[in-house]
């Protein structure tokens, strides 16, 4: 297959309970975040070329319908330091090797959502 269609990006949507507490954690963690003028109830963060958005949902369960996102970092070890001293809250792993190539750690948000985070190892 010989398509001319060029994949530029992606963000995926992650469910959150309350979207203001969310957005705040996001701009702790060095992201710009923004709620969306036509939708009060829908955001969105960025970090560099790192996009994603953020959906108020009023049925959210973190222990149900939870999200999970990987994040491709230049740094794994210098971004968990940075996010350690934003003090946010949630579960911060430590970062570590892993057999398959990166260095790693993962941090799950009060609302759930896993973050996976890893840079290549040298």
């Amino acid at each position: 297959m010989d398509s001319k269609v060029v994949f530029e990006g992606v963000a995926p949507v992650i469910p959150v309970r309350n979207l203001a507490v969310a957005l705040e954690r996001y701009r702790h963690l060095g992201f710009a975040a923004r709620q969306s003028d036509e939708d009060l109830g829908y955001g969105f963060v960025a970090r560099g070329p790192v996009s994603l958005h953020l959906t108020e949902w009023n049925e959210h369960d973190p222990a149900r319908t939870a999200a999970a996102v990987y994040i491709y970092v230049s740094d794994a070890d210098a971004l968990h330091a940075e996010w350690v001293a934003a003090g946010v809250a949630g579960r911060l792993g430590e970062p570590h090797d892993t057999p398959y190539g990166l260095r790693e750690f993962g941090y799950v948000d009060p609302d759930g959502t896993l973050h996976r985070v890893g840079s290549p190892l040298p």
